[in-house]
């Protein structure tokens, strides 16, 4: 079996890794009710010996001793590592686990990856080789963090460049949090760009996630809560607004954002923690879904909405679940994925879902998809056997799509504003390490990044479609 290690950078990454590891606790006991240790549980946990604190012997099946979380968790200010260890998951981590500071990085990507990812960078290392040899077979680095701070973004694309350098075989997959044009971080398109372009280098594969369209699924979530039939109501407890999330027992206002980025993280290590028909392993996502090694990001997409919250709703037809995955609403960028070209496309089912589902629903929405003219069959499935707790099933969609360059673009537009006036670089290049240079920079492979989507997307429809084509992967 194999294992991966999760690593939480900057508070939001802290605040949404917290909130997986408490689902991911719910989805082994519903499933695991006999408190065995099994290799479901070893993907992502330890079993140890509360005693020694030392791991328990031999292979999965002995009972659960204390489970503890592969996962290292960085934070340059202590509020929130402070909660996590006082918070209902404080037995899922030692001590030893937590990276923290007093000062935070004001707001800098400059201070997070220069000043602290060089303060820092042994004890980092120590930790995530620490993870790494209590790993029988890692597998995979799943990095969490934000895009419009200073920690998140600088010290986090700081972290992502150390795994590169010492574990260069591991894949690496990147969440990455993006502010809203509305952020009241006033040096966030700064950070982000920055950041993106050590994603750019780096990683091998990046699911970008928007603040609005956070705001944008929660609000439809209430919506079908208050406008569907009786008993349709939100619990009290449910996943979507429950503010527990493993820091703190008060509700915040972005808990239920954090619950949706948990959801996707669930979702895409669903194979490698539950058994299915067609399991997909996470070194495949990039095999298959990367044809550039630059352009590794993809679009990700969650249906049924209400798979999000525990709100008693009919199960809507299996086919309305599959048209839903490429709709406009459904996705986590603020993306329309039909009215641009795909690279490649994975279909990850969870429950009661057979394999002759998805291909009938590839078929079906097949002409309606524009894909390059070298891949016309570029699919990647996968079949996992466990639902989500509380439903029958769920689909989590990833496409590599040229329309993530409107966010792009966008993001880009609003870093111009910014430095064609040279605001705020002072607070920048007084950081050492950091040069001038370094924003143009950043901003010249963003452009770069743009118009290689920008390329393939206008002179896909000049190729042949008599090229050789990529059968769908199974």
């Amino acid at each position: 079996m194999t294992q991966s290690v999760l690593i939480q950078v900057g508070q939001c990454g802290n605040q949404v890794g917290c909130r997986f590891w408490d689902l991911a606790l719910r989805e082994h006991a519903h499933i695991n009710k006999r408190g065995i240790y099994d290799e479901a549980l070893s993907s992502f946990f330890r079993n140890v010996d509360p005693r020694s604190g030392n791991d328990v012997g031999g292979p999965p099946g002995s009972r659960i001793s204390a489970l503890k979380a592969r996962a290292v968790l960085i934070d340059m200010e202590e509020g929130v590592l402070s909660q996590v260890l006082c918070g209902p998951l404080q037995q899922l981590f030692s001590s030893t686990q937590l990276i923290s500071n007093s000062y935070g990085s004001g707001n800098n990507w400059a201070v997070g990856h220069h000043t602290y990812g060089s303060v820092y960078r042994d004890q980092i290392v120590d930790q995530i080789r620490r993870a790494a040899e209590q790993c029988d077979c890692l597998q995979c680095f799943f990095l969490i963090h934000s895009m419009g701070g200073g920690t998140g973004s600088g010290l986090g694309t700081s972290v992502l460049k150390l795994l590169e350098d010492e574990f260069p075989e591991v894949c690496r997959i990147v969440t990455a949090v993006y502010p809203s044009a509305e952020d009241d971080v006033i040096t966030s398109p700064y950070n982000s760009v920055l950041a993106m372009r050590e994603l750019t280098e780096h990683a091998q594969c990046v699911l970008p996630v928007e603040n609005q369209s956070l705001m944008d699924i929660v609000s439809k979530i209430q919506l079908m809560s208050n406008t569907s039939r009786s008993g349709a109501a939100i619990k009290k407890d449910c996943t979507i607004i429950s503010g527990k999330g493993g820091v703190s027992k008060t509700e915040k206002p972005f808990d239920a954002m954090n619950n949706i980025v948990a959801n996707l993280l669930l979702s895409i290590t669903s194979s490698s923690r539950f058994e299915g028909s067609l399991n997909v392993d996470l070194n495949e996502i990039a095999m298959n879904l990367v044809p550039f090694p630059r352009l590794h990001y993809l679009v990700s997409s969650l249906t049924p909405l209400y798979t999000l919250a525990d709100v008693n709703v009919p199960t809507r037809r299996l086919d309305q679940m599959f048209s839903d995955a490429f709709s406009k609403d459904h996705q986590l960028m603020n993306a329309d994925p039909r009215h641009s070209m795909y690279l490649a496309c994975a279909l990850m089912v969870r429950g009661n879902v057979q394999v002759s589902d998805l291909r009938r629903n590839i078929e079906r929405l097949r002409p309606s998809l524009s894909f390059v003219g070298w891949n016309q069959e570029g699919w990647k499935t996968g079949v996992c056997a466990v639902p989500p707790v509380g439903h029958t099933h769920s689909l989590l969609a990833l496409a590599n799509n040229t329309c993530v360059t409107a966010s792009f673009t966008e993001l880009r537009d609003r870093f111009l504003k910014l430095y064609r006036k040279k605001a705020h670089l002072h607070h920048y290049v007084g950081v050492d390490g950091m040069e001038t240079s370094g924003f143009s920079e950043a901003l010249n492979s963003l452009s770069d990044l743009i118009e290689q989507y920008n390329t393939l997307n206008s002179t896909s429809s000049a190729l042949t479609h008599d090229a050789p084509r990529i059968n769908i992967a199974t």
